[in-house]
């Protein structure tokens, strides 16, 4: 379940912003627990953890920035995006590294755009907890610390920073789950973790080292999930060069 808080003062605007995270959730099938706040020094006040703040700046006692920088004292990697009609403060919003700014008025495709992009960071930031039921118990893994998955004979090996692990199971289950998490098929045997990719030459992607084979039939969707991915990096990365 996502944490979103919704720090506004404007009554009008809150109960908007809380109707836009409500259609989103519905839209994207996402479960998420939203908590408003009408200015910045009742969020500090009353902090607990959050996945995503949607603050305004201009705000009575405490304004959204002075917040946030007491916010960043208590959490390192809560998501912060800024709702303001005052685009003047972006420059200042690096300075508590917020991902984004939304300009009032409020539309709900611009809202939806940099919501997506948030919740975006929080999962890669989170990972996603898979439990693998071996014959010795049940093994808990994080897909970040997965390279990837190859099947073969029926049995899925997964290959990652603790060792590979096997189990019976379908590559196709494996793909719906992780999905979200910046892993594509290289070919029919090979579920890659995009993050691991080194290199691609010709036919060949080599994943943490391991040199494994890009069929004819996947190359076209595996390299547009490549170009993808290294696209979000790249513009975090810029973004992170601006700061």
């Amino acid at each position: 379940m996502l944490r979103v808080a919704v720090v506004e003062d404007e009554t009008e605007y809150r109960g908007l912003i809380q109707e836009m995270v409500g259609r989103y959730a519905k839209e994207y099938d996402l479960q998420i627990q939203t908590t408003a706040f009408p200015d910045g020094r009742e969020l500090v006040q009353n902090y607990h953890k959050f996945d995503i703040l949607l603050m305004d700046i201009e705000m009575p006692h405490l304004n959204g920035m002075e917040a946030a920088q007491k916010i960043r004292e208590l959490d390192k990697e809560v998501v912060i995006v800024f709702i303001t009609n005052m685009a003047q403060y972006a420059i200042k919003g690096y300075e508590v590294d917020a991902l984004d700014f939304i300009l009032k008025p409020l539309n709900y495709y611009t809202f939806s755009m940099r919501f997506t992009r948030a919740v975006g960071r929080v999962k890669n930031r989170e990972g996603k907890r898979i439990c693998l039921n071996l014959p010795d118990g049940a093994k808990f893994l994080d897909s970040r610390e997965i390279y990837y998955v190859e099947i073969h004979n029926r049995m899925l090996h997964y290959h990652t920073k603790a060792g590979v692990f096997t189990i019976r199971g379908a590559l196709k289950d494996v793909q719906e789950e992780l999905e979200d998490w910046h892993f594509a098929k290289c070919n029919q045997c090979y579920l890659v973790n995009l993050k691991y990719v080194s290199e691609i030459r010709k036919n060949i992607a080599v994943v943490s080292g391991d040199e494994l084979e890009i069929s004819r039939r996947n190359r076209p969707a595996f390299l547009s999930a490549v170009v993808d991915f290294l696209g979000g990096l790249m513009q975090e990365r810029e973004e992170g060069n601006d700061e």
